[in-house]
């Protein structure tokens, strides 16, 4: 067993103990090697790929803004609602920006706003305001990179003397929830004096103080503009802590219990050999006086000046620091925005709080909590994206699975105030969308429980605590606030309810938790008989769901389907696996039977020899269906049901099979039979091109764009009503063929579907960060995490204290939703090396396996913990 240690330097941190044991301030030494050269680019963007960029800043459950792909800062949701296209202010000049300063000796100075050149599409507007920032000077060259979390701005300008980086990010590793939710947005301009003179620079950031104002509320004057409204008594003050100052923004007038009253802060860390200066106003705002005020007081040192007097509801707050640059030199201004707005109400008449706000007083106390632990949580955020970039994953997986994290820190995703998460299914611009957890939507995804394990087991606790009644009825989505088994809706979706049954599995493996499942088996044994109720899915207890099954499709299908059976036999694979470990026999056996009944049917009447399809059979009549089976959205009758998939080869028909290998449990059905269902799924449901396709609904593919269809009926039989998403395409329902297909060898053919889509989210037709269906943003489409998974051949217990992967040689960076690091895996002639590394948490180990034939077994479980590896070898002619 090696030791890797990989800390920040200890001198570096001894002093900063002491200082602050001494109550000294820190003072923090400038960087000398700039932060973006530490991190290894996934992806980037020329200046015709930016229109459409906004990746999320934030932590998970904090709200967050977005950075735009030319340096703007855009859809400003910290205040418990989502806000896209929100600037805080009507569109014009008076949204936050950054702005610099520089000046050469013997010269003029020169200011521009640090952005990058205005997009033609918004060069026309019926007053000139089509876009923020649109009358200052601004960079004339801009081009954007990321690695998710970090974003990266690339300015220049052959009129400035300097070549601006612009570093935005907020903490993000895996397994530490906590330090990956932080309310703040970190912003770093790395700035290079290109040339042969010292340069003063300095450069500004400018906020109003929007407190009240979260988008929602508006009025509109003579021309109709748009003008949020809410902000009242307004305050700004200049502080200083030990190590960091900057201004401090409340309210005197905004009402206390308004999910938009609450409190910010732009503050910068004390550095050596630098100078803060401040505003917190600026004059009244007629005419746009405010901002030619603060031009005319930047431009002319780059110093401000300070106005004591608050005249505008939301006053302006200006932060500079000035520093100055020899030829060729490279320094970095950071300026760090926090916020604490403690009001949420989600879809609640209550308020549920915010977990975040609980662990802070306010914005200020946000940064004197965790000021000097930022560049530590900054660099193993860096570890975990230069881990997962050395790895042996094609790029586009990369893109696909990193890209996709962004959704956990959207408004999408909050936590109450007792930690537990919940989420919408996405979010449209001003509300959420869809609302509860709904658990058909999120089945599909593998981020949180492979990334933070610990959340995803508060979401199953709320689904088998709350949303699932004595009956076993889980409602599929959960009210706020929580009541217990007296949460879920009226309505029980079929695959929303079996795939619950799966994911408590995965959670269970994942953490090792016996005291989890010991607590919950009860009603996870419940859960599953509830489809064994007289006239329910599979009322006849044989395996198969003929019932009325309440889907993903917002409608009921009507009698046995691929899609709805194969969630039910990874869940009575689930069911028998954890009665197995419980030592409960008699649930055991019926799982077994049940599962083993339901499969040969399956293969039998459902398989047309290319891909499964949908038998369809009425009930005997209306009121022979359970209650809460069917929603209303669907078919309304009965006798001769609309909404349906019949003779059709659907995308996702073997979304269970993909989650069953994910777990570990399987084949469901006859394992040929998979491999050609894929087969037929990209043959007859992919589309080269969307010019000659009809669709009579949302459209996610246009033009020339490549997608996989819904649905397909290449053998004829389309029903004249089918269910409503059949002609669409949705990133989420792709990934998990895609990820499917990979799973049975078709690498290249999933590749390319997973290609096919991030080539839609390009930067200037969508946004690389915001893979949407029903709104911004969408869950399911972390169903991307899977390709990490199955790229590695990774699995974990720590059931059973094993780990495997695939025996392919090659570098795998494995997260197991509480530790996470690297496998080496180096064959030779002398057989197969595999190094383990921990590189965050620790794992207790007893059994190693690469692909199906490698395995390594030890005398004793070892704990593997954090900067720690192992090395096992298997000499050439293993046998095991």
């Amino acid at each position: 067993m090696t030791n890797k240690i990989c800390l920040p330097p200890i001198q570096n941190l001894i002093k900063i103990l002491l200082l602050l044991l001494v109550g000294l301030p820190v003072r923090v030494k400038a960087q000398h090697k700039p932060l973006s050269e530490g991190i290894t680019v996934l992806k980037k963007y020329d200046k015709e790929h930016l229109y459409r960029i906004a990746m999320p800043i934030g932590g998970i459950g904090t709200g967050t803004v977005s950075l735009g792909g030319s340096g703007e800062f855009r859809d400003w949701e910290i205040m418990n609602v989502p806000a896209k296209n929100y600037s805080t202010v009507t569109t014009g000049n008076d949204a936050p920006f950054f702005s610099i300063y520089t000046k050469k000796k013997d010269e003029a100075p020169r200011s521009k706003a640090l952005l990058g050149p205005i997009h033609f599409a918004d060069y026309q507007h019926y007053e000139g305001r089509s876009v923020n920032h649109h009358g200052l000077p601004r960079f004339r060259n801009a081009s954007f990179e990321s690695t998710y979390p970090f974003g990266i701005v690339t300015l220049s300008d052959g009129t400035m003397p300097v070549n601006i980086k612009l570093l935005a990010y907020n903490p993000f590793i895996p397994g530490n929830a906590d330090a990956s939710g932080i309310p703040v947005a970190i912003i770093k301009y790395e700035v290079e004096n290109i040339s042969n003179e010292t340069v003063e620079i300095s450069i500004s950031g400018n906020i109003r103080n929007f407190i009240g104002k979260d988008g929602s509320e508006y009025t509109s004057d003579w021309k109709g503009d748009y003008i949020p409204t809410g902000a009242k008594e307004n305050k700004n003050v200049y502080r200083s802590g030990n190590n960091y100052s900057g201004i401090y923004m409340y309210s005197d007038g905004v009402d206390k219990a308004s999910p938009a009253w609450g409190t910010m802060a732009l503050t910068t860390p004390i550095e050596e050999n630098e100078k803060v200066s401040y505003r917190t106003s600026s004059a009244q705002n007629e005419w746009g006086n405010a901002l030619l005020d603060f031009w005319d007081d930047f431009s002319a040192d780059g110093m401000l000046t300070e106005k004591t007097k608050l005249i505008d509801q939301d006053p302006m707050a200006s932060l500079a620091v000035s520093k100055t640059l020899k030829a060729g030199e490279k320094k970095t201004f950071t300026f760090y925005l926090t916020w604490h707005f403690p009001n949420r109400f989600a879809w609640s008449k209550s308020n549920v709080g915010n977990y975040y706000s609980t662990q802070y007083a306010d914005a200020w106390n946000v940064m004197e909590k965790e000021v000097d632990r930022l560049p530590i949580l900054t660099q193993k955020t860096i570890e975990f994206v230069n881990a997962l970039m050395s790895s042996s994953y094609p790029d586009v997986i990369k893109e696909a699975a990193l890209f996709n994290l962004s959704t956990l820190r959207s408004q999408t995703v909050f936590r109450t105030e007792d930690g537990k998460m919940f989420g919408w299914e996405g979010v449209m611009d001003r509300f959420g969308s869809c609302k509860g957890s709904c658990t058909h939507v999120w089945n599909y995804e593998q981020a949180t429980p492979y990334l933070f394990n610990s959340l995803a087991k508060t979401m199953r606790e709320v689904e088998f605590n709350y949303a699932m009644r004595e009956s076993g009825h889980m409602g599929f989505r959960t009210n706020l606030p929580l009541v217990e088994a007296g949460s879920g809706i009226n309505v029980a979706a079929a695959d929303g309810q079996m795939g619950t049954i799966m994911k408590f599995y995965r959670e269970w493996q994942l953490s090792g938790d016996k005291d989890f499942l010991m607590k919950h088996w009860p009603k996870i044994k419940t859960a599953l008989s509830y489809a064994w109720i007289e006239n329910g899915w599979d009322g006849n207890q044989d395996g198969v769901m003929e019932g009325v099954q309440h889907n993903t499709m917002d409608v009921e299908y009507f009698g046995p389907n691929p899609q709805m059976q194969l969630w039910y036999l990874g869940a009575l694979r689930a069911g028998e696996e954890m009665a197995t470990y419980l030592k409960d026999a008699a649930f055991a056996k019926k799982c077994r039977t049940l599962f083993q009944s339901g499969s040969k049917w399956t293969d039998e009447h459902l398989f047309n020899g290319e891909y499964y399809i949908q038998k369809i059979q009425p009930p005997v009549s209306k009121a022979s269906i359970p209650k809460g089976q069917m929603a209303g959205m669907g078919t309304k009758q009965i006798d001769n049901p609309d909404y349906q998939l019949g003779s059709g080869c659907l995308v996702d028909q073997l979304v269970g099979q993909y989650m069953a290998h994910i777990l570990g449990l399987g084949y469901l059905v006859k394992e040929e039979h998979i491999k050609t269902t894929l087969q037929s799924i990209l043959k007859y449901n992919k589309r080269e091109t969307m010019f000659e396709h009809f669709n009579n609904m949302r459209s996610f593919a246009m033009g020339e764009e490549k997608a996989l269809l819904m649905a397909s009926w290449p053998k004829g039989g389309r029903p004249a009503i089918p269910f409503p998403y059949w002609s669409e395409v949705m990133t989420g329902f792709e990934y998990t063929a895609a990820i499917g297909m990979m799973y049975e060898g078709m690498q290249q053919e999933g590749l390319d579907v997973v290609k096919n889509i991030r080539d839609r989210y390009d930067g200037q037709k969508r946004n690389p960060f915001n893979e949407g269906e029903c709104g911004h943003h969408y869950a399911r489409a972390m169903a991307s995490w899977a390709g990490i998974i199955q790229q590695s051949g990774f699995h974990f217990s720590a059931v059973d204290k094993s780990i495997s992967f695939t025996n392919t040689a090659g570098n795998y960076f494995w997260s197991n939703g509480s530790a996470w690091g690297m496998c080496t895996i180096v064959k030779t002639d002398k057989g197969y090396q595999a190094n383990l590394s921990v590189k965050y948490g620790n794992i207790e180990l007893k059994k190693i396996t690469l692909g199906k034939a490698l395995v390594k077994e030890l005398k004793a479980a070892v704990i593997i913990k954090e900067n720690e590896s192992l090395t096992f070898e298997w000499p050439t002619g293993t046998r095991n």
